[in-house]
């Protein structure tokens, strides 16, 4: 793959995603969804308490996520999910298994930023 094929963005593109550490404070099913995903806040210090939607539900139980340190993209518009509006991207990978989520190897504080 070539660098053109990739999409190659400026330094300056990069930081404007705000890309930041949080801690999951509090993780439930949100069945009224179409693919029932989990509805998950996450503290983000300074920048607050945010919630999402993620479907991650293949790999992970609630209890495996609260207390987890996670990457999410906190400036994107807010979006509608069903009843949901979502405020942030849970950040990670998708593989034939599931999504695994985006976590951090060793703590930093909340609402850090990805460098």
């Amino acid at each position: 793959m070539s660098d053109h094929d990739i999409g190659i963005i400026q330094w300056d593109d990069f930081q404007r995603v705000m890309l930041v550490a949080g801690t999951v404070t509090h993780v439930e099913d949100f069945p009224e969804a179409r693919k029932p995903p989990y509805r998950i806040r996450v503290d983000f210090g300074p920048y607050g308490e945010k919630k999402t939607s993620a479907q991650v539900k293949a790999l992970y139980a609630p209890e495996d996520l609260v207390g987890q340190q996670v990457v999410g993209v906190i400036n994107f518009p807010e979006k509608q999910i069903g009843p949901v509006r979502s405020q942030f991207l849970l950040t990670g990978f998708e593989t034939p298994d599931g999504v695994v989520i985006t976590t951090l190897e060793r703590p930093v504080p909340n609402g850090t930023r990805m460098s």
